[in-house]
């Protein structure tokens, strides 16, 4: 059976296709109700072509294989320039291999050319740095973070 993976952007009926469970093998998720699900779905698309949410599905077997985010921040600096902000980047343990990963970051990079973004910036772990580079990232600085409770 030939897999054909599709690229796109998320839609509401998604959830019922392994997204949250996909989500659930790159960080925690909690359960997540459906009206829990459409409620956020509804917010993001609000912001427009500022949150973009893609996907890459399966079309045999209709599950979400891999999946991705960008935000847009918009700046003063640069001419009130803009920044893409690439988030919760992730193939399902079953299609690893298979350069969906690659599609899902080239596939948000490319949104953020489109939206006149100057630069586009993600953060990785040390073991997902090689991947990055591979897909055209370099390392630039240090992440730091806070957690709150």
């Amino acid at each position: 059976m030939t897999e054909t993976f599709k690229i796109r952007r998320l839609e509401i009926s998604d959830k019922r296709k392994g997204f949250i469970e996909l989500l659930g093998q790159l960080t925690v998720t909690g359960s997540v109700t459906d009206e829990e699900f459409d409620q956020r779905f509804e917010e993001i698309r609000s912001y427009g072509e500022d949150h973009v949410i893609c996907v890459i599905e399966e079309e045999t077997s209709g599950k979400i294989a891999a999946t991705g985010s960008v935000m847009i921040e918009k700046k003063f600096l640069r001419n009130c320039g803009k920044v893409g902000h690439i988030e919760d980047v992730v193939v399902d343990s079953r299609f690893r291999g298979k350069q969906l990963g690659k599609k899902v970051v080239e596939f948000l990079t490319d949104h953020c050319k489109s939206m006149g973004c100057y630069k586009v910036i993600l953060d990785c772990s040390v073991e997902n740095k090689v991947f990055y580079e591979k897909c055209g990232m370099s390392n630039k600085s240090i992440q730091m973070s806070k957690y709150f409770d």
